[in-house]
């Protein structure tokens, strides 16, 4: 039986990362050759915000702030995750774990719950941490929540309530666990980064890690970066959106030419992206990406709830549709009534 107190726990993960060797902020000991890249791994986004969610959960309920780190070469973010919150760290870090494995990774984590036994868990909504909860949940006989857009405590028991879309985005549903730990992934975007604290520090406890142990039926291969023409839709500071109102495919390449002049990243709603009109990772609501521009330009979108939920934290809001009694009009900071296919390339003649 594990043991049992009031920690939360949040999974930091890292991402691989491709560098040129001259970049300064690499350590001395990462260098290479002047003609080689470096693949290294880098703390992902979302540990400051999992730190904020954890925080906030804290301050109700008592206990610690623990991150767990798995990698290699993975020390060094120690003292960014004290800085930003973080109590206590578990490192787990060895050259076997370089390249991050589910598999292997969620044994190290089961393990760590069944030695230290956390109150709950807060793991990523991300492609690796979607796997890694799943597994890990198996392996430590506990329950789990996917994509929580917010969390808190009930006051009678202290019991986490995670609460997440359901129906296609149509409801919201608070969800409970009676396990131990109590687990969710948690959606990018939903809490906002913490910030650093100078000076601060905290615990190191390291896990050893066991070669025969924690095995893995799967073999990395090669890691390819992503091709990216812009920026990122979770982070972008200008944001263009399109709808059903656009009507049809090629008037996302309209709302791109505008995203590129701004120096901004291409959103959509889920029914332009069910109509195959554009990539669904850059749907934007509570089914997709949640987001917080300073500048979100909404065209032909209606502006239905499940779409507005992933604008939480949004600056300056403009809306152009047809419709002025559309809901996204009322809710725009500049609502332009007019035919986006007229509106759009006068602003870019105008931007140029």
């Amino acid at each position: 039986m594990m043991p049992q107190n009031k920690n939360i726990w949040i999974f930091a993960q890292t991402d691989q990362t491709v560098f040129p060797p001259a970049d300064a902020a690499l350590p001395a000991e990462y260098q290479q050759s002047a003609t080689e890249f470096l693949a290294l791994n880098r703390l992902n986004s979302s540990a400051y915000e999992l730190l904020t969610a954890a925080r906030e959960l804290a301050a109700v309920s008592g206990g610690q702030i623990c991150a767990v780190l798995i990698g290699a070469h993975v020390r060094r973010f120690a003292e960014d995750l004290f800085a930003h919150g973080a109590d206590k760290i578990y490192l787990c870090e060895n050259e076997a774990l370089e390249h991050f494995c589910d598999e292997r990774y969620a044994r190290i984590l089961a393990d760590l719950i069944a030695l230290y036994g956390p109150d709950k868990f807060l793991v990523p909504a991300t492609y690796q941490g979607r796997a890694l909860a799943a597994r890990t949940a198996v392996l430590a006989r506990t329950g789990l929540t996917a994509d929580a857009t917010a969390l808190h405590l009930n006051p009678s028991d202290g019991q986490l309530v995670v609460t997440r879309p359901t129906f296609g985005g149509n409801l919201m549903a608070d969800i409970t666990c009676t396990a131990r730990p109590e687990m969710c992934t948690v959606r990018t975007g939903a809490y906002a980064p913490s910030a650093a604290q100078t000076g601060r520090t905290g615990e190191i406890v390291t896990f050893p890690f066991d070669a025969q142990k924690y095995t893995a039926r799967t073999k990395f291969l090669d890691f390819i970066a992503a091709e990216t023409d812009g920026p990122d839709l979770r982070t972008a500071d200008v944001v263009v959106a399109g709808g059903r109102g656009l009507g049809k495919k090629e008037g996302f390449e309209l709302l791109a030419r505008l995203a590129a002049r701004l120096g901004g990243a291409l959103g959509a709603t889920r029914p332009a992206a069910d109509s195959g009109w554009i990539d669904p990772a850059c749907q934007i609501g509570v089914t997709g990406q949640l987001i917080k521009p300073k500048l979100y330009i909404a065209c032909g979108i209606s502006g239905q709830i499940h779409h507005t939920a992933g604008l939480a934290g949004t600056g300056t809001l403009i809306a152009i549709n047809k419709d002025p009694d559309a809901p996204i009009m009322k809710m725009a900071d500049y609502a332009v009534t007019g035919d986006l296919y007229e509106i759009i390339p006068a602003l870019l003649e105008q931007l140029n």
